[in-house]
């Protein structure tokens, strides 16, 4: 959360490398959102600090995307595949365990105040907002 007001107030902050073949953190490097008025923090976990951003006034919009399961599962198992992030039997079973959860989580990020919509219509809010009309969240 400080990482994020950081970024919001100063443009920069320090983040977190993660190597995910290791499950760990290896590094840190500095990111820096270049003058853009708003930035996207988005992860499975994004979800969890909804309520805090909005209570600070940092929250343009918050969204879980929805998209078909099936189609999810592959382009997670290719990207895991051709990046070799961990053993295919792995991957597989991880993939297959990710695609029964899928809806118990998209549950849990709306509950955690995330809309879910399609990845057009956040593309098309996210474009409103850099235009300067925001819709409602």
């Amino acid at each position: 959360m400080e990482t994020i007001a950081r970024l919001a107030r100063d443009g920069k902050a320090e983040v977190p490398v993660y190597a995910i073949g290791a499950d760990r953190q290896v590094a840190t490097r500095t990111f820096e959102v270049a003058g853009s008025p708003l930035f996207v923090a988005e992860g499975i976990f994004a979800a969890e600090i909804v309520d805090e951003c909005r209570r600070r006034g940092l929250l343009a919009g918050a969204y879980a995307l929805r998209r078909p399961r099936g189609a999810t599962f592959l382009r997670r198992l290719a990207r895991d595949l051709a990046e070799q992030r961990k053993a295919p039997r792995v991957l597989l079973r991880r993939g297959l365990a990710l695609l029964r959860a899928e809806p118990a989580v998209l549950r849990r990020q709306a509950g955690l105040g995330a809309r879910p919509a399609p990845a057009g219509e956040v593309l098309r809010r996210v474009a409103d907002l850099l235009a300067g009309h925001p819709h409602q969240s």
